[in-house]
């Protein structure tokens, strides 16, 4: 094993490495947020470099031990809010069913996000057995099955979108189920190797953080927790413990796609949780308009919208239409 001297750029929230010593040609790209800050001035440093059995190249680094250090660093999903706090915006996120309904149709849709107006894009896994999600979303994630969607064809598709797009976060929203089956060494290695930004897994609850959460920390992939209106005082602070990128609050009780969220109830509620965090609190469910998307944004840090868009892409909309849609909420969302 030899020593090469490389240089260190940022890269889209990957590292671009350049040899001083090797052709161009020699040049690693390795999605490595978790041990970059977010200075982005290029930095020397020495390295290891080996081939692996994929005749691939690998580099070795010593990272630090202490989580906390790790923890420290900036990732996609932080640049967003930082940049969108920055400019005096409010956060707009979206969630679409991968798969939906079929793989192209919703690759194609999940391209054309972010020249819509998205801030992060929450890709749906689907799953047989949604047990927080509405009829829609149900629906959706069995039509997503049907067409053969997988969680590796799921990884596949965030691989491809990053191709082109380097800097809009990913966030897997989801169920342990698929994770546990594939092993969680092997999905988060194939995640961050897929660009993937943020985990929402809505039945691993904080008891369960040495499952998920951890790990997926430990290789810089935000771990994002739902917090309700029934988590009250004494749950919150275990809610928020090991939480990062930001605060998913559920505007109400009950299931996605179902009901309407009520602004008198959600704003004390989003209060409450900004006094416990620094974290940015993005507002869903029941978030349907664009008035609604205007409303809730302001409320807290963002908004996700869910269901209204996945209901059009159900009922057969072009792309082109249901990215029109997608452009008026966002529009709304950052006015």
């Amino acid at each position: 094993m030899s020593k090469h001297s490389f240089i260190i750029d940022h890269h889209g929230g990957a590292a671009v490495f350049l040899c001083t010593q090797c052709e161009p040609e020699a040049q690693l790209y390795v999605h490595a947020r978790h041990f970059l800050d977010n200075a982005l001035a290029p930095l020397q440093v020495v390295m290891d470099i080996r081939d692996n059995s994929d005749g691939r190249q690998a580099i070795e680094r010593s990272l630090p031990n202490d989580r906390t250090d790790r923890e420290g660093m900036m990732t996609r999903i932080d640049d967003k809010f930082a940049t969108l706090q920055a400019a005096g915006k409010k956060a707009f996120v979206t969630y679409i069913m991968a798969g939906d309904t079929d793989y192209d149709t919703s690759l194609e849709v999940m391209r054309g996000l972010p020249a819509a107006g998205v801030d992060v894009i929450e890709l749906g896994l689907p799953f047989t057995d949604p047990v927080a999600d509405g009829q829609t979303i149900q629906l959706a994630g069995q039509r997503a099955l049907d067409a053969g969607q997988t969680l590796k064809k799921t990884l596949a598709m965030a691989k491809t979108f990053r191709e082109d797009d380097t800097t809009t976060p990913i966030v897997i929203m989801g169920y342990y189920n698929p994770i546990y089956s594939m092993g969680v060494d092997k999905f988060l290695t194939a995640a961050v190797d897929a660009g993937v930004d943020g985990l929402i897994i809505v039945d691993l609850p904080p008891e369960e953080d040495a499952e998920l959460c951890l790990p997926a920390k430990e290789v810089g992939i935000n771990f994002i927790r739902l917090a309700t209106p029934t988590t009250d005082a004494k749950r919150l602070p275990k809610v928020i413990e090991n939480t990062s990128g930001f605060i998913y609050y559920v505007s109400m009780n009950g299931i996605t796609g179902t009901a309407t969220a009520q602004v008198n109830a959600v704003a004390p509620e989003v209060t409450r949780i900004k006094q416990a965090t620094d974290l940015p609190v993005v507002i869903g469910f029941g978030v349907k308009t664009p008035e609604a998307a205007k409303t809730f944004a302001d409320l807290g840090d963002g908004v996700v919208v869910g269901s209204a868009i996945v209901e059009r892409i159900g009922r057969g909309d072009a792309p082109a239409d249901v990215l029109a849609f997608v452009k008026t909420l966002a529009d709304a969302a950052h006015s």
